[in-house]
């Protein structure tokens, strides 16, 4: 059985079967990350990432002009779960709903044999009474490594077109 390459940080190879397309398999995981934020399968996020994973929303203006201070960074799993903790426990905002519309990621190999991916997103809120308006629009901009046959992130930047977030941001985008 021939195998394609995939890798991870550094020297490991991962080989999946050559019937499995690397590409259709993050594409589907990319959506399954989206589909577990709005249904509210929050515990799960962070299984998304590897465990020293970075994760940023940035607006769009200091991404592009290389500025490290973002809206969010979370710097390892550890992080992203003590994020979802809180929002269960400790945080008191209006609850609402997200439903994410993404774009056709574009997904290209690296030269480390991790891939590089950007997907377009729009997130819509609907709030307790029915209101709904566009919460955010914007770029993934994705570094993900297969690691046991499945993708992971390694690193995520949620570039967001404007600066402004009108309510606390409690749920990832």
């Amino acid at each position: 059985m021939r195998h394609s390459e995939c890798g991870e940080r550094g020297d490991s190879v991962i080989s999946l079967p050559n019937d499995i397309d690397p590409h259709r398999l993050i594409e589907d995981f990319l959506l399954d990350c989206a589909h577990g934020i709005d249904d509210d399968k929050l515990e799960e996020w962070p299984d998304a990432f590897t465990e020293d994973a970075i994760y940023q929303i940035i607006p769009r203006e200091s991404y592009e002009q290389g500025l490290p201070l973002g809206i969010l960074y979370c710097e390892g799993k550890g992080m992203m779960i003590d994020r979802i903790n809180a929002l269960r426990t400790a945080n008191i905002y209006e609850p609402h709903t997200h439903c994410h519309i993404l774009g056709r990621p574009r997904i290209t190999q690296t030269g480390d044999g991790a891939f590089a991916g950007r997907t377009n997103f729009n997130v819509i809120r609907t709030k307790q009474d029915g209101t709904m308006e566009i919460y955010a629009a914007g770029k993934y901009v994705d570094e993900i490594v297969i690691e046991d046959g499945r993708p992971l992130l390694r690193d995520r930047r949620v570039v967001i077109e404007s600066h402004r977030i009108d309510i606390l941001m409690v749920v990832p985008l």
